[in-house]
């Protein structure tokens, strides 16, 4: 339950940014350009400071730090600050021979006030990225990081402060009161990047006020590896998107499907890549991403009680935090998928892997659960290639690697189902948060009259004429 004093805050605060919005300091195209720009200088000044940071919170190094966050943020940036001029043109569209004489077009506006909501995971990516593309609309924004992940969320409101008038945009740290109050709020689109069961709950609330919503949420992303695939490389892929955060990764591979002739043989090369990126002992790695919580430490453990280990396993404390490291782990499981890692999405560092006798019954595996926001498939096959991409729903994924799909502005990322709604990156993040006005510009030289009643038989006939 959210205090008085926290409804009072939260309150002023839409207030002071929809006072903001309406002043029009965010509609001109140059202001947004010149924002972006500025704040992608802040960030690149910041940079060991936000790394940092990230290294705090989560133990991530620097260099995956910015591989997988600041980097494609910084990218990201970049993109958007180009091309926004563009985007942002009235869109002219063929206008029907009945609304002659006319010129059609669609012109974009922001929404207004949008509320992000970010995880702790990828606490600069999942929170900046949606912010670059808000900002690019010319809406004013309140961003609320994950209190799971305190020193990222000062670094990320320090940084904002440094940019933006906190009209514009601010940042509101804190947890589960703060973000009751927040819902409690109207916006005029929230963007939320979680869990399923606190989507649901954002999608609840904003449904009171018809407020429109992107979900990116999760789910139990899985591999296929069928018996042409080539297995140390595979392997490599595959022990990269498992590892990367410590599987902490809304789109890491959540469990893997094998063809059972290359079952051993996969699991001896998986046994190889984790040895070789990690060392023989994961857990003394100085690189090696620790879990974010006890909550978290503990209920990973638990998934590992009683299961039959292939490999892993291991787990140590971190005396500097209240958490610790989860060693690469891979479950034995069947495809009655009985294992505790099989009930939840793991979200940390262990793959169940599963031996199919058909491709059809991997098929029907996923199929009988719900839409993963991730799959991945592992074939030198075409045919397998297209019976996958053509009966399997998911949001997106990847033929032959794992998780670089959503590393791009070019294309688009989103869940479907239960793995959410919506997408953003690169365009697509200005699109999502537009509004598109379809507007139809009339002369007034010509008015033609067989619209108008009385509705005479010529009048019919022309307008027949006219409409097909």
């Amino acid at each position: 339950m959210s205090t008085p004093e926290h409804v009072a805050m939260i309150e002023a605060t839409v207030a002071r940014q929809r006072a903001f919005f309406q002043t029009g300091a965010t509609r001109p195209v140059a202001v947004r350009v010149a924002a972006l720009h500025k704040l992608k200088r802040e960030m690149q000044a910041r940079e060991t400071i936000l790394l940092d940071a990230l290294y705090a919170d989560l133990h991530k190094s620097h260099a995956e730090g910015y591989m997988c966050e600041l980097g494609l943020n910084l990218d990201e940036l970049g993109y958007l600050a180009r091309k926004l001029p563009q985007w942002a043109k009235p869109q002219r569209h063929p206008t029907p021979l009945a609304q002659f004489c006319s010129s059609s077009y669609q012109l974009a506006e922001p929404y207004g006030v949008v509320l992000v909501m970010s995880p702790w995971n990828y606490p600069y990516l999942l929170s900046l990225d949606p912010l670059f593309g808000a900002i690019a609309a010319g809406n004013c924004v309140v961003l609320k990081p994950s209190a799971y992940a305190p020193n990222t969320s000062r670094a990320m409101a320090e940084l904002i402060a440094a940019v933006f008038d906190p009209g514009w945009v601010t940042v509101i740290q804190g947890g589960r009161e703060q973000n009751a109050a927040l819902l409690e709020q109207k916006f005029d689109y929230i963007f939320f990047t979680g869990s399923v069961d606190v989507g649901k709950m954002v999608m609840e609330k904003a449904s009171r006020h018809l407020t429109p919503v992107t979900l990116e949420l999760g789910g139990k992303s899985p591999v296929i590896v069928d018996r042409t695939a080539n297995l140390p490389l595979t392997a490599r892929r595959l022990a990269f998107g498992k590892i990367l955060n410590a599987g902490q990764t809304c789109v890491a591979p959540d469990y893997c499907l094998v063809d059972r002739t290359v079952r051993d043989r996969l699991v001896e090369e998986l046994k190889k890549q984790f040895q070789k990126m990690l060392g023989e002992d994961p857990l003394a790695n100085r690189d090696f991403v620790r879990i974010i919580n006890r909550k978290h430490y503990n209920r990973l453990q638990g998934l590992l009680e009683g299961e039959n280990l292939l490999y892993g396993g291991g787990h140590r404390d971190d005396p500097d935090s209240d958490s610790g490291w989860i060693a690469p782990t891979l479950v034995a499981d069947t495809l009655e998928g009985t294992s505790k890692p099989m009930g939840e999405e793991i979200f940390g560092p262990i793959l169940p892997i599963i031996p199919y006798d058909t491709l059809d019954q991997a098929i029907d595996f996923i199929r009988q659960r719900e839409k993963p926001l991730a799959l991945y498939l592992f074939t030198q096959s075409r045919k397998t290639k297209e019976r996958i991409l053509n009966t399997c729903s998911f949001g997106g994924g990847c033929v032959n690697d794992t998780i670089i799909h959503l590393a791009t502005h070019h294309m688009p990322f989103g869940g479907v189902g239960q793995s959410g709604m919506g997408s953003y990156h690169g365009k697509k993040s200005f699109e999502t948060f537009s509004h598109y006005r379809s507007i139809v510009d009339k002369a007034t030289w010509l008015d033609l009259p067989m619209r108008y009643q009385p509705y005479t038989k010529l009048n019919n006939l022309l307008v027949r004429m006219f409409i097909h």
